[in-house]
């Protein structure tokens, strides 16, 4: 027996949908709707003053609030001030310390240079010449002449977020460049102001190049003095100009090679001297040999093969 049958009323087809037909046909609250009638008849009670002014108030308040704590969230933490101002106070006195030492190189630099003219005098000129050449060739003294100026540039890239190390000069390509340089007849080079020496060091830390731990980045400008024709002819034909061909034809790196009437390249100032000596081998006793039946006693002639295994005669 069906529930219509038992007297029941019977149900609308959208009785499941009580929910969202109540909120189609009544879109607005029916305290909203009494309060929106009772202002149309004229008839709902004006606002007072001191209930404006208190509305006002209010607002006011929670704007001062707002505001109050927008700074507060934004203004650092006193710990961190702190510890900021500690850094920075701590960055200029190691940078006044360091000037101070530099101050101190150089005057003692002056005072063995003045000891040296002093001790020398007019007979020593030929040592005199042998130094200032060898202070030359060491990088620690600046020079000025004409040369090669070599600018390497990182290739272009759609997104600098995310560069093909492909694209960007490596410490390779400068290895090689320095290398090609000193064997076509340098006798100075810098690299960004860094003059190199024998105990220069080119190595790769990241997107940087460091040359005797200074980071570098590009562009990549290396000075080298010396004959500028001769320098760029053996340059080109040796396998740096490959290398730098290969730079700017595959990989798209800048490369402008021009030369230059006069160059004027830092020096290092002192360096470090370092000495060497040859570790002296332990004796070990050579065993004397069996006595061979037949063969002679006298050394030199039989079974006196030196380590090579060839004959002294």
């Amino acid at each position: 027996m069906s529930r219509h049958g038992s007297g029941e009323p019977p149900r609308s087809p959208d009785a499941s949908m009580t929910l969202l037909t109540e909120v189609y046909r009544r879109p607005l609250d029916p305290g909203y709707a009494e309060a929106a009638a009772r202002r149309a008849a004229g008839s709902e009670p004006r606002r007072s003053r001191r209930s404006t002014a208190g509305l006002v108030v209010l607002a006011i308040g929670l704007g001062l609030g707002a505001t109050a704590a927008t700074v507060a969230l934004r203004q650092p933490a006193t710990s961190v001030v702190e510890a900021r101002e500690l850094l920075e106070s701590q960055i200029e006195q190691r940078s006044a310390e360091a000037e101070a030492l530099q101050d101190d190189i150089t005057t003692m630099t002056n005072e063995i240079a003045t000891l040296q003219e002093d001790l020398l005098g007019d007979v020593g000129q030929p040592v005199r010449d042998q130094i200032e050449a060898d202070a030359v060739a060491a990088g620690v003294m600046p020079v000025t002449g004409s040369g090669l100026r070599l600018v390497l540039t990182d290739a272009p890239s759609d997104d600098p977020d995310d560069v093909d190390p492909s694209l960007r000069v490596q410490d390779v390509d400068l290895q090689v460049v320095v290398n090609g340089l000193w064997a076509a007849g340098a006798e100075a080079i810098a690299v960004n102001g860094q003059r190199l020496t024998a105990m220069t060091a080119i190595r790769s830390a990241g997107d940087a190049v460091l040359v005797d731990l200074v980071a570098l980045s590009s562009p990549y400008t290396v000075e080298a003095i010396g004959d500028p024709v001769g320098m760029q002819t053996e340059l080109a034909r040796a396998s740096a100009g490959q290398h730098l061909a290969t730079l700017r034809t595959t990989w798209g790196i800048g490369v402008q090679l021009t030369s230059q009437s006069k160059l004027e390249l830092p020096g290092t100032g002192l360096v470090t001297m370092y000495s060497a000596t040859v570790p002296t081998a332990p004796v070990t006793p050579v065993p004397e040999p069996e006595a061979v039946e037949g063969a002679p006693d006298e050394a030199g002639v039989a079974g006196s093969a030196g380590p090579t295994g060839r004959d002294d005669t």
